[in-house]
Order: structure tokens, then C-alpha cells, then sequence
């Protein structure tokens, strides 16, 4: 790697042990109401859509709790119901949901709390799934803490519960998606021919980095761009060319940041023998959602970096709106490219939700 893991800083004393207290077991034996629907025109594909188990939900709760982060609206009071509810008055068809952003997985626990949180987190989007026909898809979430273990996690995700996708984090601790410890988990995706949602999380190193906002604001989009990086300069982009990437926020600020590692990279000989095409190309073979990024001149960079077809719709519900879609009319796109974005292009990845 051609880039070097900070240290992780303090980021309270809240023990990820306390908050499996009570951690039971779970989805399986969750009652999901359906509401009562009330027909409308659905084409959205979200591909950016987060859901919370309960369990998983009270301890991000206490999470935030222990850290005075102010509660987020629409976060504590999500339930399914209400999700589906949203969807329709929105006219999305299917979200693929996905865990949301720090602390992802990483609640300053072991490996066991880990794999424990994850089999809740899959059965619970199962049964999610299985009560609102056609209008849920799955990116898994992994642990990522025990190899071995994770690897059971991509077999549970896949044989069992027929996820649709794998969602990591962006970092886990100090480790970004690069890191040579996550070889086998990568190769085994690539043998799949996985597609891979990633959402990035505040590092470690940089939660108290502040010029005045929450970290989250600049940190969040920032991770994108170190992991996208890691993963470039390991290789790994080169040696797992089966899996299907999608990346965050317009992808951060890799758009931006594409041209600067260009220069630092694109003539550097070793870097040339494994990407001869250079950093522009690489990262125009990527995905990218729009979630919160549907600005001109997020979108205007981002589609001068990728074609159209590499950009799927994303929202990041329930911490923004649904209706973000309104925002492509203004960029001047031909009606075909917008409903690429909004629909086609996700069903090309993931061609299940043709029948959705």
C-alpha cells in the first residue's frame, strides 16, 4: 500500500459489550405491519436506503447517547412500515437497504459481538424482504473482524438468506478496504462476481477533526475517497475484476481528487504495469450513487469523470429525502440518462429487480 493507516484516537469509553446486553435473537421472531397501500407511480430504484434492526437501533441509540451526538430525525422512530410508507409517497419501487454510516459495525466491540449484530442484521432484511414483495433488495453487511468468521457471513448472505449484494464500510477501525488482511474476503467476492455497496464511516483517526460541523459532514465523503485510493494503489482493482463496486455520495470527492492522484500515479512505472490505462480509467469503471450529491456541481463532476451508466439512484433515507430525483432535471440530461440513473443502470447490476 502506498498509503499509511493513522492511529486510531479515542472515541469514548462506551464498551461494544454493553450494548449486546440483551442482544437476543432476533429477526426471525419480528412482526412487521404491512400498511395499507395506497397506489402511486413507482420507478425509483434506490440503491442508498438504510434499515435498522431493533437491536442494532437501541445500540446506536446508546452510542450516540454516550457521545452527545444529537438524535438524527426519522432515525430512532424507523420502523419497516413506515420505510414502505415513505417509498410510496415518494415513488420509489425497491430500496436495497443497507446499514448507515458511523458507526456501521464498529461499535468498540470483539469479533463474536460482530458476528452476532450481522446474523441479526441479514435475518432481519430477510424477513423485511419476504413481507414487502418486490420492494426490497439486500446489500449484506459483514463483520470483517475475523476473516474465517466473515467468510461464513458471504456464504450466509448469499446461500441463504440470496442477498442481492455486500455492503462494507469504508474503514473498519484503522484498516481501509485496500488493507492486504482483506485478500480472501475480496477474492472470495470476486469469485462471486458480487456486487459491492460501500458506505463510508468517520475514521478513527479523524472523528476529532472539527472546523465547527459534525465530523460527519466532511469526514464521511472524505473516507470514500481513502478507501476508493486504498483499494487503487493495492492492486485490488486489478486482481478482483469480477466484482461490481458502488460507491457513496457521488463517490466522495474522488471526482475531484481523480486528477490529483493521476499526477502523483499515472507515469509512475510500477503503477503503469498494473493500470496502464492510468486513474481516470480505473475510476470510470466504478459505480456511484447519488445520494446527497444531486447538486450541479456534484453531479456535473461526477459525469465528467464516469458515463452516465456507471451512476445508480441513492438517497441515504432516512437521513435526507426520497424525492432527490427532482434534482436531475436541472442538469440538462436527455430523459433516457435520467431513467437510467433512477432505474435502469441498477437493474443492469442487479438484474433481479427487473422483476421486482
Amino acid at each position: 500500500m502506498l498509503f499509511h493507516n493513522c492511529p486510531a484516537c479515542d472515541t469514548g469509553n462506551l464498551s461494544r459489550r454493553s450494548f449486546m446486553a440483551g442482544l437476543g435473537a432476533a429477526a426471525a421472531a419480528v412482526t412487521l405491519p404491512v400498511p395499507a397501500v395506497h397506489a402511486q407511480a413507482r420507478t425509483l430504484i434506490d440503491t442508498h436506503h438504510h434499515f435498522y434492526p431493533p437491536n442494532y437501533l437501541a445500540m446506536q441509540k446508546e452510542y450516540e447517547g454516550k457521545r452527545n451526538i444529537p438524535a438524527f430525525p426519522g432515525v430512532f422512530d424507523w420502523t419497516p412500515a413506515r420505510a414502505i410508507e415513505n417509498m410510496d409517497k415518494n415513488g420509489v419501487r425497491t430500496a436495497v437497504i443497507s446499514l448507515a454510516s458511523t458507526p456501521g459495525l464498529w461499535f468498540d466491540a470483539g469479533a463474536d459481538e460482530s458476528i452476532k449484530i450481522v446474523r441479526e442484521c441479514h435475518d432481519f432484511a430477510a424477513k423485511m424482504r419476504g413481507d414487502y414483495p418486490g420492494r426490497i433488495g439486500i446489500f449484506a453487511p459483514l463483520s470483517m473482524m475475523n476473516i474465517d468468521a466473515t467468510l461464513k457471513e458471504v456464504e450466509y448472505a448469499f446461500d441463504t438468506i440470496k442477498a442481492d449484494g455486500i455492503n462494507l464500510q469504508s474503514n473498519y477501525g484503522d484498516k481501509w478496504l485496500g488493507d492486504a488482511a482483506y485478500k480472501p474476503v475480496l477474492a472470495e467476492l470476486n469469485r462471486r462476481k458480487a456486487v459491492i455497496y460501500v458506505h463510508p464511516l468517520v475514521a478513527a483517526c479523524c472523528g476529532r477533526l472539527s472546523v465547527g460541523t459534525f465530523p460527519a459532514a466532511i469526514e464521511v465523503p472524505h473516507d470514500t475517497t481513502r478507501t476508493v485510493t486504498s483499494l487503487l494503489l493495492s492492486g485490488a482493482f486489478k486482481s478482483y475484476p469480477d466484482i461490481k463496486w458502488i460507491f457513496s455520495h457521488a463517490g466522495g470527492t474522488i471526482p475531484m481528487m481523480a486528477g490529483r492522484l493521476a499526477a502523483f500515479y499515472d507515469n509512475n512505472p510500477k503503477f503503469k504495469e498494473t493500470y496502464p490505462n492510468g486513474v481516470a480509467a480505473e475510476m470510470a469503471k466504478l459505480h456511484y450513487d447519488t445520494a446527497n450529491a444531486t447538486s450541479v456541481p456534484a453531479m456535473s463532476a461526477l459525469l465528467k469523470l464516469v458515463p452516465v451508466s456507471q451512476v445508480t439512484y441513492g438517497t441515504d433515507w432516512p437521513y435526507f429525502p426520497l424525492d432527490q430525483n427532482k434534482d436531475l432535471q436541472k442538469l440538462g440530461l436527455a430523459a433516457a440518462d435520467i431513467a437510467a440513473i433512477e432505474n435502469g443502470n441498477a437493474t443492469q447490476l442487479i438484474p433481479r429487480l427487473k422483476a421486482a
